[in-house]
């Protein structure tokens, strides 16, 4: 048997070694990972001996105190034999006790991991069940939804509103997990205590609420995988109204809405806009992917979230992201598009290590010029992209070191530079019959599922024919962006182009569209100079694509590039 000691020590060196590694590889310099990090982020012998199938989570809520207590069942299957398991819990939250057939557990803590001893060897195939007791004050959110804790406000009424956020701080900030993404339970049970006045609500469908004394206990249940940080509860004075979703084949979807009661007048009327939504997305990709738990809009304090089957919603009613950030003439609500959206990518299709968030952000991100797309025009989903545009800062490779529980992008590329990435492609493979193809059974194939970023590499290689790795190199694993020099000189009434990538971009086989918009040519540059005559095209008509490919583009000295220096 390991002992404990033996096991951090191991953990401890694997944390050294993993850090350097990943920072080499993946140009993250000046990232420093903690001990805790390597904790939640690898998966060590003592995660992977077990796998999740179903937790029920079972809490009371102190608002008084802002504190909570509950218990945990793990129901799991023993992929391994073992005696000893690692769930996670933060370290300012208490544990009391861990019982399994009725007897206490030994256990111990190192950072936000809780390590426990059986009693006898666990052999491979098992299924078994075990409970953890608990309970404190779980962290507060400073900054919710970009920092994680629990969100304790008063609505305008002075009554009590909490919500929770934890994506990338974890769910084991408040409750006993085994807080790594790529262990989803198929289903789980939420039983959650709060005072008779209140209402909670949390994902899948609600089972029962029973009132016993001065506290109303509610029993959801979810009935497919989620994310650990998809768990949700929402606490407030909440009333409820429904609506429908007609998918294509006439299968009804329940709509399901809880609102601040001084709100619900405003709110039926904003919400009329989910079931376009949810066409535009069901036209891309299939149906909404958890039909049987339905669909729900929640209303929070803060922005949004995209907790599966009960979206976090807080944009004040208003268009845009928070009244801004689309074109003028458009009128649709941000958070709904986007927080809809993780319902495909993020909660349907997941990552299995937090460095790959773009699987998340990324496709998410590029959904909403899809929705634009659809519901107006390709050329204002285009217009809509290069809004997105402004925010890319190219600082940081989009996929971070994995199995350190990494989350310190420093920018919000695995959002629009990913987006773009998408945009990008599309315009590479240049056939858009084969992109929404590409897109929708890759989707369909993968839903209720994780994944790695490996795995829609081949899949773009497969159904495209083509080796698309060196693009996924560049744009994934490389901070910096390629970049195009080139020089225009003029012919008379016409024009001729030349063009190479810089030297840091190299032999990069990526191809280009450039000349005039409303009849570009398709041109492939590389290492040297190579030059494309344009017939009656003057300078201030000629255009590099831009609007269709994630490039730089910097003037061309044909001096000293390509062409060999003068003599003198």
């Amino acid at each position: 048997m390991v002992s404990f000691k033996t096991l951090y020590s191991s953990l401890i060196l694997c944390f050294f070694l993993v850090s350097a590694c990943n920072a080499q590889q993946n140009d993250y310099e000046g990232v420093i990972f903690s001990k805790g990090d390597t904790l939640r982020g690898s998966l060590s012998p003592e995660r992977t001996c077990y796998d999740v199938h179903h937790y029920l989570l079972d809490l009371d809520i102190d608002f008084e105190n802002k504190s909570i207590a509950g218990n945990v069942q793990f129901s799991i299957n023993a992929t391994e034999n073992f005696n000893l398991l690692q769930f996670d819990l933060y370290e300012n939250m208490i544990v009391e006790k861990v019982s399994f057939e009725g007897k206490e557990l030994n256990f111990e803590r190192a950072h936000d991991a809780v390590f426990v001893t059986f009693p006898q060897k666990i052999n491979k195939g098992e299924a078994l069940s075990f409970q953890v007791a608990y309970h404190g004050t779980p962290r507060k959110a400073i900054t919710p939804p970009w920092d994680g804790g629990f969100v304790w406000k008063k609505d305008k009424e002075d009554r009590p509103w909490l919500g929770v956020t934890c994506e990338g701080d974890g769910a084991s900030l408040w409750w006993p997990n085994k807080d790594h993404l790529s262990d989803e339970p198929d289903s789980m049970d939420i039983k959650v205590s709060v005072p008779k006045d209140l209402t909670c609500i949390a994902n899948g469908n609600l089972i029962s609420s029973k009132t016993k004394k001065d506290k109303k206990t509610f029993h959801w249940k979810v009935s497919y995988p989620i994310n650990n940080y998809n768990v949700t509860i929402n606490v407030a004075h909440y009333v409820h109204f429904k609506d429908t979703y007609t998918s294509k084949d006439k299968d009804q979807l329940a709509l399901d809405y809880y609102v601040l009661d001084y709100n619900l007048k405003k709110a039926k009327e904003h919400f009329k806009q989910v079931p376009g939504v949810l066409e535009a997305f069901e036209y891309y990709f299939d149906k909404y992917p958890f039909w049987d738990d339905g669909f729900a809009l929640v209303e929070t304090s803060y922005l949004g979230m995209e907790h599966q089957g009960a979206i976090a919603y807080g944009n004040k009613y208003m268009r845009g992201y928070l009244g801004g950030n689309i074109p003028n003439h458009m009128d649709w609500d941000y958070i709904i598009v986007h927080e809809t959206g993780h319902e495909y990518w993020g909660n349907s299709i997941s990552m299995n290590d937090m460095a790959e968030m773009w699987i998340h952000e990324s496709f998410t991100t590029y959904m909403e010029s899809l929705f634009v797309e659809y519901h107006y025009s390709y050329e204002e989903a285009v217009d809509y992209l290069g809004m997105q545009k402004a925010w890319i800062a190219n600082q940081r490779p989009i996929v971070g070191p994995k199995h350190v529980n990494f989350q310190k992008f420093g920018s919000s590329d695995h959002y629009f530079k990913g987006s773009w990435v998408l945009h990008t492609l599309r315009s590479v493979i240049d056939d858009d019959e084969l992109w929404f193809e590409l897109l929708k059974s890759f989707y369909q194939e993968h839903s209720i599922s994780n994944i790695d970023t490996e795995d829609f590499i081949e899949y773009v290689n497969e159904k495209t024919g083509q080796d698309f790795n060196y693009f996924f190199e560049q744009y994934l694993f490389k901070a910096k962006v390629p970049r195009l020099l080139y020089k225009m000189e003029e012919k008379g009434d016409d024009l001729m182009v030349h063009f190479k990538w810089d030297e840091e971009t190299g032999n990069f086989p990526m191809k280009l569209k450039m000349g005039n918009p409303s009849l570009y040519k398709t041109v492939v540059p590389g290492t040297q100079v190579r030059s494309l005559y344009f017939k009656d095209l003057l300078p201030e008509d000629f255009q590099i694509a831009d609007e269709l490919f994630l490039i730089k583009t910097a003037p061309l000295n044909l001096t000293n590039n390509g062409r060999g220096k003068k003599r003198r």
